[in-house]
């Protein structure tokens, strides 16, 4: 896998011609429009499948054949064992290359969705997953939950492709917004807890679901043990069910980090009570803040420099967003930002004329844009970034990712992360 930055000028088939394949490849990979032009500074991802087996050609040895298909050496020799002289190969002879496949390291990878999502979306993401969390049931104070409708549709698809469908409770208060006081009425109630146990037990063997995700936020700081402890309970029940609990965790980089969003996120005691923990490295760049990155990869790198001490690392999926922002600039305390998908970008970039620029320090796309008498900035994700962040889950060996939401397809990251990682498949 290469990725490619567009330069002025550039044509699919130039870029074909000097990657010896096709405009119909590169199109069809990317999911681009052939009929549009490119625009300067989008990124093009550039797929080298290999073949299993190559003929040699008049001048070839070992290294050069190597060095063509992009296979280490020595795995090259081990694929060959009958080939004794490896600078003096007999033209004709058939090497096997080795498949890349069986060397790259396989993780976990998760991705939110809501119940909206197309088939068509649904489809094309799932091979790339090993959880599907389906957002979201909301709890009550008493214990009860607020079903969601549509949910089994979903789960059959994702049983069907060997992808486990994970139940997420939160406490999100009529469909609006993360409520700080619901959470503590459950938080300081042991009966509505147990009663909530109860109800997500029965709704997972229900609907088949193959664990939970708790997705609690906004908590007050001093009920930080009592959900420490109500993690417990759930876990200590749901487990031996043979259910997995994963919980949503704020971005940390201390753990006497203040606000409301942070303090009541206990990653040590997440770590031990947890199969996976995801970590929300995203939004940054928000809807009322000034713009930014919404992942910038130098922020996301604090965030799992303070994790992995407190969590074992491979319980640990990254959190992905799979979105942008386009602001008004200046920006102006108050105002709003637009969300934009990472696809919606590129195409806005083309209408609007732009050159898309990229931040070294925040390994992030972005561009400026104007409408009449207002200056916009948008920022977004590209194959460079995507590859930077992903970069990370082998340098700071996590378990994996999960990406925020999948309900817009972005076919240059999946293209990433194919190249990068096998997909762990545990149904």
């Amino acid at each position: 896998m290469e990725i490619y930055v567009v330069k002025q000028g550039d044509t699919l088939y130039k870029i074909a011609q000097k990657y010896n394949t096709t405009v119909d490849y590169i199109a069809e990979t990317n999911e681009l429009d052939k009929d549009l032009p490119l625009v300067v500074g989008q990124t093009i991802v550039i797929v080298n499948d290999r073949p299993s087996t190559y003929t040699v050609q008049a001048n070839d040895t070992l290294y050069k054949i190597a060095l063509k298909f992009g296979v280490p050496l020595t795995e090259l020799s081990k694929a060959n064992p009958n080939i004794t002289n490896p600078l003096n190969l007999q033209v004709g002879t058939i090497i096997n290359i080795p498949n890349q496949n069986e060397n790259k390291r396989e993780i976990e990878v998760n991705g939110y969705c809501f119940v909206n999502i197309s088939d068509e979306v649904l489809d094309k993401t799932l091979p790339y997953l090993t959880y599907l969390s389906i957002f979201s049931y909301e709890i009550l104070a008493d214990g009860n939950i607020v079903n969601i409708a549509g949910d089994t549709r979903i789960i059959d698809k994702a049983r069907a492709s060997n992808v486990a469908p994970m139940m997420v409770i939160t406490n999100i208060e009529n469909n609006a917004t993360f409520s700080s006081e619901l959470a503590h009425q459950l938080l300081t109630n042991e009966l509505a807890q147990a009663n909530l146990i109860r109800n997500v037990v029965a709704k997972m063997q229900e609907k088949n679901y193959y664990g939970v995700d708790v997705d609690f936020e906004y908590l007050y700081p001093e009920d930080r043990e009592l959900y420490n402890q109500f993690l417990s309970r759930l876990s200590i029940v749901i487990q031996p069910l043979g259910f997995i609990l994963t919980t949503a965790v704020a971005p940390k980089i201390s753990s006497n980090q203040e606000g409301l969003l942070y303090e009541a996120h206990d990653y040590a005691f997440h770590g031990k009570v947890s199969n996976h923990v995801i970590i929300m490295t995203y939004e940054w760049g928000y809807t009322y803040g000034p713009p930014m990155a919404v992942a910038p990869a130098n922020q996301v790198s604090r965030v799992l420099d303070y994790a992995v001490t407190q969590i074992p690392s491979t319980k640990i999926l990254m959190g992905m967003p799979n979105y942008g922002y386009d602001w008004n600039i200046p920006f102006v305390e108050g105002t709003a930002a637009s969300t934009i998908s990472n696809v919606g970008a590129v195409n806005l970039a083309r209408r609007v004329g732009s050159f898309i620029q990229f931040d070294n320090l925040q390994k992030a796309p972005y561009f400026n844009y104007y409408t009449p008498n207002q200056e916009h900035q948008v920022w977004f994700d590209d194959a460079r970034s995507t590859y930077a962040r992903l970069k990370f889950v082998s340098d700071y060996n996590l378990g994996g990712v999960s990406y925020w939401t999948i309900n817009q397809f972005f076919p240059q990251n999946w293209l990433v992360l194919k190249s990068m990682y096998n997909v762990k498949k545990v149904v």
